[in-house]
């Protein structure tokens, strides 16, 4: 199929649709200037080396590869309802990118406008990408993802199936609504992580969160750490293995939490049921994990 694409190298295209339903193209070193939705409709398109000045570029597109581009600021809601799409060594200044995408890989990516980005898409596979930005992937579905790094408020919120490994998050109320995340290996590093989720995994993991892991169904943490993180598990079914210390848990709804010691645990008798978690404390007599407080296992 490559030997048989049109090529269209070193251009300047400008206008609205400049390449509308374009198929079997194979675009080099071009630049796609103001005008509206120039690869709109467009089948089987390899992109390199070329950049997106204007709006829209690829909507509605099927089977394309995009390495080594830009889209700048302007091409803004640029992949949208596109499937088949791959996205690799290129930087995508412009906001509200992908959008009801189907089977999209992104490679080695710089997102510093991220805002409203990775929207309602599914079958998403994302390695070794950098983005800032608020409500990053929101309600996408089947998620895979390595090597993440995100500067950003509310991402994932309402998102399902999702594995994530190797990721710095830098986000206050992510993972909200959300339903079977397992994540590995990770930093996240802000308040009211995850409320109201269902099926949460973490596995090596290391959180900062205040009041954090709340109205959770099924919380699951495995060698965990959890630093400067209060108020935790508030009405959450939890089985949580926790390397060092709590500084406060508040009214778990249910499950065991285990733990070197717990600094503050608040069981209010009138919120929860208090014999529904079993709360162990290894180190029971270091510092202000009295014992009394420690239910131990039997």
């Amino acid at each position: 199929m490559e030997s048989n694409r049109k090529e269209i190298k070193q251009q300047f295209l400008s206008g609205e649709r400049s390449l509308f339903q374009g198929r079997n193209l194979l675009i080099q070193d071009t630049v796609f200037g103001e005008g509206e939705s120039p690869l709109k409709h467009s089948e089987n398109i390899l992109l390199e080396n070329s950049t997106f000045e204007w709006k829209y570029p690829l909507w509605y597109s099927k089977n394309i590869q995009v390495k080594n581009c830009i889209f700048k600021e302007m091409a803004r809601a640029g992949i949208w309802y596109t499937e088949d799409i791959s996205v690799e060594d290129s930087l995508i200044q412009a906001p509200k990118e992908f959008r009801r995408c189907k089977r999209l890989s992104l490679k080695n990516i710089s997102i510093p406008n991220a805002e409203e980005t990775l929207w309602n898409c599914q079958d998403v596979s994302i390695e070794k990408v950098t983005a800032k930005g608020d409500y990053f992937g929101m309600n996408c579905e089947n998620v895979t993802i390595d090597d993440f790094t995100l500067y950003g408020n509310y991402c994932f919120d309402g998102a399902k199936n999702v594995v994530v490994k190797n990721a710095k998050l830098l986000s206050k109320d992510c993972f909200w609504n959300a339903e079977n995340i397992t994540i590995y290996d990770s930093y996240i590093s802000g308040e009211y992580l995850a409320w109201n989720s269902k099926n949460v995994t973490l596995i090596n993991c290391t959180v900062e969160s205040l009041q954090g892991m709340c109205y959770i169904d099924n919380l699951v943490m495995k060698n965990c750490k959890l630093i400067n993180t209060t108020l935790a598990f508030e009405y959450s079914t939890v089985d949580a293995d926790i390397v060092g210390k709590i500084d406060s848990v508040m009214n778990p709804a249910g499950g065991k939490i285990v733990a070197d010691r717990i600094d503050e645990l608040i069981l209010e008798t009138d919120k929860v049921d208090v014999k529904a978690t079993k709360i162990i404390c290894r180190n029971k007599q270091e510092g202000k994990c009295p014992i009394e407080l420690c239910r131990q296992a039997v």
